[in-house]
């Protein structure tokens, strides 16, 4: 009985390996990529290239792991005790029973936190549209004044100046002297910036600063620096730190320059390209005014061929030629008109000749004989035609003629009324009956009649 029981046990025991895989999922599934910051300690760094350490605060600690594909892309090397900030997947190592993260993103604490503070500032500024296209100003293409706010004692302005001193030394500068990081520099950037709008002298601005670290750079990521470049009415060129780096203020500002001497180049403008082109205007002047003073001289000798033209002279000259030809095309179409008209009365009075009594009668006489004519030997034609054919008939019936018969011999019965006697029932006895021979009658009666055999 109790072997029955324990196989009917409806308990689920879990493996060792079996609890670990499902604690792992467990984890894995319920806990997206979380943030989490802490302190340094047990760093390992094994052959294989992955690292292994502990994060810890003052209250407990938890193991981490971070593999070679993803601590590649750290950009500092993490130390013993360094406060960090990791972005990892909580999971559990199956084989030991360890809780653990794995991390996939590392940077140092503090830099985090500016970053994050950087991003928040960066996403609500441009949701109030103040990195909007549509509000940035042009720059002047001809500036008559510059206006720089950065350090008088730094290498940025004596980049800028010397720039400008290589591009357009013409160029007015006006340095608004400031401190560039520190307590300091922000009210002195913001003040800047006004005084220069108030003022307004300068039509184009450059803030700049050279490079440097976040916390260098954190004035130009403050926000009232940015509040203050969007409300200046002059066009703001930033150009802070090098070139992959990024504030605040170059969101803002009008127009963002990679480092101080591009900026200095964005707003000046180029005197040898300037002096090349009035080289060129000055030159396609002097095209222009060659050309026009060329058609101008072919213009007067047109105008002198067309007065030569004109001249009273050569106008009678003409006018004598077209009065020579008119009178030759006269004289020919008087000619052919007297042709025509003379072929025109020949054709008539033939008509005429032609529709005279005298020559009508004549053809009518002329048709007249050729009728008689035709006349003639159409009769004789038709004469000689019916002759042949009466001969041929007369010849025929001379054939068939009863006298042909008589002439052989033979006479033909004849009752008084004239009949031909054909069969002895057609008289009968005691009636006349003439007989025709060849060459005459005989009258007789008839005595008596006998019947015959056929």
């Amino acid at each position: 009985m109790q072997d029955e029981d324990e196989s009917h046990d409806p308990r689920h025991i879990f493996q060792v390996s079996e609890l670990n895989r499902e604690v792992r999922a467990l984890l894995e599934g319920h806990f997206p990529l979380i943030w989490v910051e802490g302190e340094i300690s047990n760093l390992s760094r094994p052959a294989s290239g992955h690292w292994y350490f502990t994060l810890k605060d003052s209250e407990a600690q938890v193991s981490c792991a971070m593999f070679r594909g993803r601590n590649r892309l750290v950009r500092f090397r993490p130390e013993q005790g360094m406060q960090v900030l990791v972005r990892a997947r909580v999971s559990l190592y199956e084989q030991r029973g360890n809780f653990q993260l794995i991390v996939e993103h590392m940077e140092e604490a503090g830099h985090g936190a500016l970053q994050r503070a950087f991003e928040a500032l960066r996403e609500r500024l441009a949701a109030e549209g103040l990195f909007d296209e549509s509000r940035k100003q042009a720059l002047p293409v001809f500036p008559a004044c510059l206006g720089v706010i950065t350090s008088p004692s730094g290498a940025v302005i004596r980049d800028i100046l010397h720039v400008l001193q290589r591009r357009f030394p013409a160029l007015p500068v006006l340095l608004y002297p400031v401190p560039v990081q520190g307590a300091e520099a922000v009210p002195a950037l913001v003040e800047a910036l006004q005084r220069a709008c108030s003022e307004a002298v300068c039509d184009v601005l450059i803030l700049a600063r050279g490079g440097g670290s976040l916390e260098d750079l954190q004035a130009f990521n403050d926000e009232r620096v940015a509040r203050a470049i969007a409300d200046c009415a002059i066009p703001v060129v930033s150009a802070v730190g090098h070139e992959t780096d990024y504030t605040i203020a170059d969101f803002v500002a009008d127009l963002r320059a990679p480092t101080p001497s591009a900026a200095a180049e964005l707003v000046s403008p180029d005197g040898a390209e300037l002096a090349a082109r009035c080289q060129g205007y000055r030159q396609a002047l002097e095209d222009a005014m060659l050309r026009r003073l060329e058609d101008a001289a072919l213009h007067l000798g047109h105008l002198y061929q067309r007065l030569r033209q004109q001249h009273p002279r050569r106008r009678l000259e003409q006018l004598m030629l077209r009065v020579d030809e008119l009178e030759q095309r006269l004289g020919n179409g008087l000619r052919i008109t007297l042709r025509h008209h003379r072929q025109r009365l020949d054709h008539l009075a033939a008509r005429l000749r032609q529709q005279a009594p005298l020559m009508r009668l004549q053809g009518m006489e002329r048709q007249c004989e050729t009728l008689q004519q035709r006349l003639k030997g159409g009769m004789d034609h038709l004469l000689k035609t019916r002759r042949q054919q009466l001969q041929a008939v007369a010849g025929r019936l001379h054939a068939y003629s009863p006298l042909t018969t008589l002439e052989r011999g033979y006479a033909l019965p004849l009752t008084a009324e004239g009949r031909l006697l054909k069969s002895v029932r057609d008289t009968s006895a005691g009636d006349p009956v003439s007989l025709r021979l060849r060459d005459g009658w005989i009258d007789c009666r008839v005595e008596a009649i006998r019947p015959g055999e056929d």
